[in-house]
């Protein structure tokens, strides 16, 4: 009983202390778990996970995983 309330314990710091945000550059935006410092050249705005685009905005989603931006139609790591 102890190690169940325990993981339980654990699993609720963890979905409290997750987070998630949205980053666009221009029309492209992709949904990212980490908030990191992009390159000033990367042009990267970063909202909040709930963050809506405009009525008449005409957003692209791409998703990708790990640490980079969207550049024309490439992934750009660093």
């Amino acid at each position: 009983m102890r190690t169940l309330l325990l993981a339980a314990g654990v699993l609720g710091v963890s979905v409290v202390t997750a987070s998630a945000n949205v980053a666009c550059v221009g029309p492209v935006c992709w949904h990212t778990s980490e908030h990191y410092s992009y390159p000033s050249e990367s042009r990267v705005i970063i909202h909040e996970d709930n963050w809506k685009p405009g009525h008449d905005a005409r957003v692209t989603w791409r998703e990708h995983t790990g640490r980079g931006y969207w550049r024309d139609d490439r992934w750009i790591e660093w």
